[in-house]
């Protein structure tokens, strides 16, 4: 009988099994077997030796230490600030009876808009150009700043930009997770700490984290991933030219590899590829050892 189950479980997990092997580990092998594969040129499916100069030509294109130092810089800024508004967010609505649902709704109302729309929303609030200085420059007039060109100026204040705009984007999936979790905290909990005297703080150290930290390792590691996968959001913001505008991505570099001007290079763009996958899966290694500390299941 227990053999006769076994069986049945991997046949109704075997169409899983074919979809996940064709569609994600068997590129994955092949863009590892590419990555080696010097000069490949994938009209002719030929290449000229085996070895490691993509990794090498990759590692000292400054064009990808640019989009490493970006992507970085983006993954480090989002992912904690986006978590810890969400969570404050979360907490504020969790605790508004009235209107509640509607509050909801007007938070997670950004992560059903377009991209892209809502990247020319930020260009009309933050770019200088000839007739205007832009909304956010207007309003930093008031206090006798600016004005700043945020779309086409210093680093700083594009990488600003896009930093702001990755945490808009992503924040109202993260709200519905942590209100959802919040809604499923047994109250039993929190009355007994009230007639304890416990402090609101406390509740919140001691009561609320503990309980909801498997939610919040879990968009904490989504939110690395999905940070290091970045590419459309620096589109919508600066256009295609990425490197032109020193504001490319790990993601962009490779897709400008296969794709781009400097496209027809499958070799080096697979090397890129498989630096960003050891790079995401040592991380996400990292944060599953951290988790086993400060994660209460």
């Amino acid at each position: 009988m227990g053999k006769d189950n076994n069986l049945k479980g991997w046949l109704y997990l075997l169409p899983a099994i074919l979809f996940l092997g064709f569609f994600m580990v068997y590129p994955l092998i092949d863009v590892f077997v590419y990555s080696f594969e010097e000069g490949y040129n994938s009209a002719s499916q030929t290449f000229f030796g085996v070895g490691l100069y993509n990794y090498s030509y990759v590692l000292h294109d400054t064009y990808f230490l640019q989009a490493l130092k970006n992507t970085f810089i983006l993954v480090i800024i989002t992912v904690p600030l986006s978590t810890g508004i969400a969570l404050l967010i979360s907490v504020g609505l969790n605790s508004i009876k009235p209107l509640k649902n509607l509050f909801q709704t007007v938070y997670f109302l950004p992560y059903v808009t377009n991209t892209l729309a809502v990247g020319l929303v930020f260009m009309i609030l933050f770019k200088k150009t000839a007739y205007t200085d832009g909304l956010i420059n207007l309003m930093l007039a008031w206090f006798k700043r600016g004005p700043i060109d945020f779309i086409d100026g210093p680093y700083w204040a594009k990488m600003f930009v896009l930093c702001f705009y990755t945490i808009w984007v992503v924040m109202p999936f993260k709200i519905l997770i942590l209100t959802s979790a919040l809604a499923g905290v047994n109250q039993d909990y929190y009355n007994a700490a009230k007639v304890d005297g416990t402090s609101a703080f406390r509740i919140f150290r001691r009561i609320t984290l503990p309980m909801i930290s498997p939610m919040i390792f879990y968009l904490v590691i989504t939110g690395f991933i999905g940070a290091f996968k970045a590419y459309s959001d620096a589109v919508a913001l600066f256009g295609t030219n990425l490197n032109a505008a020193g504001m490319n991505t790990i993601v962009g570099y490779v897709y400008d590899m296969l794709y781009g001007d400097s496209g027809g290079y499958p070799s080096y763009a697979s090397a890129a590829a498989i630096i960003l996958f050891a790079v995401v899966f040592t991380i996400t290694l990292i944060n599953l050892s951290i988790s086993k500390k400060n994660v209460h299941y």
